[in-house]
């Protein structure tokens, strides 16, 4: 079936953090812009990250010193666009005997705290392990060792807020539809799709943008495209156990073969340790975390943690295919996390492709991206603004959230204190839309379990695109950590009638 008789401005193949980043901002500057996505939402690489808006400190050693000082430069931004869902974290580097000299951390920690413009994030210091209370939980021969900032991001909720905000700018968000086939025709493309409910469309687009992440060039195929970079594709594994700690500082953490890994407070109860650098074959959906990477991520917290952890201590492991622009490195965690943006024309009908990036970056990369199909597509004729105006739910100051909780805590005294933090952290000042006058659990629908209320979840289907209790439970949030498979069956049960 044809879907409109006018073609759209920009169509964009792929809802991952890019494609959503690029069809916020082109709907923002007055486009008509489709966004398609072959399943969920974030439902590849966007939601298996290791949830860091950072510069990544260990790519300075890579020297890409301008990778890192555009990704630094963009964690204030999305804080101060998103502080809901993004906010600062403190890391505490232990320093140990043998890896990287103290002098070298200190020089690569003044180079990130002065390289990127950071103006709110506290600066690094050094720490005595044996009086801090970051210590405790540490081996005894970690005495000394440097504090830093750094941000934490819900990423999944990233991706899904960004596709909101699109869609308020009149986007249109098409979730499970796949593009099959691209092709050129009088000037303009023309999508062939089908959805997962067997129905087929034909989309018509001045511009298609390539936001397909681990499938940019199988999508270049399906377009009869060549491609101007090779990918390689890494796994990033993780692994969630019980909370380690009682404090909300993260770790920065070396091992002996140069590689390093995360542990860091995740969802309360939690700690969440990664993550992995592997080459991985197959489809990007098939990423599954294997016992050796697993056993590798126990191994290497034990080396830290005076209580050791055990493969037989994790309770959820999750991996993401990072799609890497090949530049000939030989060990995958050397591989560039830099990006390539690059416009062939065919026909005259612009084909737009994203190649790599990271999810700190996404904002600044979809800024880039439209700004070259500006040149282009004649709709696309407002500024640049997505670096200034707040993603839905993020309408307050950064350091907002503990008066929006009391708010809500107020207004809502049935909800508890950890309900209250999650909604706040997920939703912001959005969640007054679906909690509305209520004044018990029975005016939001009743509790469908660990305080995710029937009236939530209609929201997340009505306004989030959410359709499956995955979509629900490990995408819009990280309730599966906690539902026991009797409220799996009761939210699926509550999925089914209500679609029915």
């Amino acid at each position: 079936m044809i879907d409109a008789p006018q073609p759209y401005d920009v169509i964009v193949v792929g809802g991952g953090v890019n494609g959503a980043g690029v069809a916020r901002d082109a709907a923002g500057r007055g486009a008509r812009v489709l966004l398609l996505e072959a399943g969920d939402l974030a439902q590849g690489t966007s939601s298996a990250s290791t949830k860091l808006i950072h510069g990544g400190l260990r790519y300075l050693e890579h020297y890409e010193f301008g990778l890192v000082r555009e990704a630094l430069k963009e964690r204030e931004i999305l804080w101060g666009i998103a502080p809901h869902i993004i906010w600062p974290l403190r890391f505490v580097l232990p320093y140990r005997t043998g890896l990287r000299p103290r002098w070298l951390l200190r020089l690569g920690l003044f180079l990130y705290d002065h390289i990127g413009g950071r103006k709110k994030l506290p600066a690094t210091r050094s720490i005595d392990l044996r009086k801090h209370e970051a210590g405790t939980p540490l081996q005894s021969q970690y005495a000394r060792g440097f504090e830093y900032s750094d941000g934490w991001v819900d990423d999944a909720r990233l991706v899904v807020l960004n596709a909101r905000d699109a869609a308020l700018h009149g986007a249109r968000v098409r979730t499970h539809t796949r593009a099959d086939m691209l092709r050129c025709e009088d000037g303009l493309w023309v999508v062939d799709a089908a959805d997962d409910r067997g129905h087929s469309y034909r989309f018509t687009g001045r511009s298609v943008v390539n936001a397909a992440g681990p499938a940019v060039l199988d999508l270049l195929k399906r377009a009869d495209a060549e491609p101007d970079h090779q990918m390689r594709l890494v796994r990033g594994s993780h692994i969630v156990v019980r909370r380690l700690f009682e404090h909300d500082y993260a770790y920065f953490f070396q091992l002996p073969d140069g590689r390093i890994f995360f542990a860091i407070p995740y969802e309360r109860d939690f700690t969440l340790i990664g993550t992995t650098d592997q080459d991985h074959d197959g489809p990007a959906s098939e990423a599954r975390a294997s016992a050796e990477e697993i056993a590798y991520l126990c191994e290497g917290a034990s080396e830290y943690f005076r209580a050791p952890i055990t493969p037989a201590d994790v309770v959820w492991t999750y991996s993401g295919v990072r799609p890497l622009i090949e530049d000939g490195s030989g060990r995958p965690e050397a591989a560039t996390r830099g990006y390539r943006i690059d416009l062939d024309m065919e026909e005259g009908a612009p084909l737009l492709t994203i190649y790599g990036g990271k999810i700190t970056s996404y904002r600044h990369v979809a800024e880039a991206a439209v700004d070259v199909l500006a040149e282009h597509i004649q709709a696309l004729s407002g500024k640049a603004w997505t670096g200034k105006a707040p993603l839905p739910g993020g309408d307050f100051p950064t350091n907002g959230a503990a008066a929006l909780k009391a708010e809500y805590k107020l207004a809502y005294p049935f909800l508890s204190a950890a309900a209250v933090d999650r909604i706040v952290k997920a939703y912001g000042s959005d969640a007054r839309q679906w909690l509305g006058a209520a004044d018990g659990w029975d005016a939001l629908g009743g509790d469908l379990g660990h305080g995710l209320s029937a009236a939530e979840a209609t929201w997340l289907v009505e306004q989030e695109w959410a359709r499956t209790t995955d979509d629900i439970l490990w995408r819009r949030s990280k309730l599966g950590l906690h539902f026991t498979a009797d409220e799996v069956a009761r939210l699926t049960a509550w999925l089914e009638a209500r679609s029915n």
